[in-house]
């Protein structure tokens, strides 16, 4: 995981884009892994939130036999996760001149839930998408309001014998 990390932490690093943050889960994987992402952005300000943190956000669909929370992680967690969507997922204040770009630390599941809804894709479809451990996905979201999905779950940059998902 450290090693993914650190991959990832390299690209992002060669994008050349000019981070405004970096938002984080409050759990230590993503905190550990924030740590490890930002040595290689110097300066780039950490925000660590409890709404990222892993979850059930809801019930699949279709349903799937090898993993079944019970029913009441769907409520806790499907409103903290779409608290975080509603607040981080959001067009860029009127005012604003530039563009603005964003690095979230989090979790496969808060992920997928997220740009199911992003997408305006029913989000009980969250769990047909599969995420690679440390990969990048990229949310586009224009002044008009559209949503472009540019990558999903991307892991181009990491050799092939780092790549793994749980």
């Amino acid at each position: 995981g450290r090693e993914q990390a650190e991959l990832t932490g390299r690209r992002l690093a060669s994008l050349g884009l000019k981070f405004d943050q970096i938002i984080h889960s409050s759990m230590t994987r993503a905190t550990e892994t924030t740590e490890i992402i930002s040595k290689h952005l110097p300066g780039v300000k950490k925000i660590s939130t409890d709404l990222l943190r892993e979850g059930a956000p809801i019930e699949p669909d279709p349903p799937v036999s090898h993993w079944k929370p019970e029913a009441v992680q769907y409520y806790e967690d499907g409103a903290r996760i779409e608290a975080a969507f509603r607040n981080f997922i959001h067009r860029a204040d009127a005012k604003q001149e530039e563009d603005s770009y964003e690095i979230f630390v989090c979790h496969a599941n808060v992920i997928r839930y997220i740009v199911c809804r992003a997408l305006q894709f029913p989000p009980e479809g969250w769990l047909r998408l599969s995420l690679n451990n440390g990969s990048i996905t990229h949310l586009v979201i224009r002044p008009n309001g559209r949503v472009a999905l540019r990558t999903l779950g991307d892991t181009g940059f990491m050799p092939p014998d780092k790549i793994t998902r749980t």
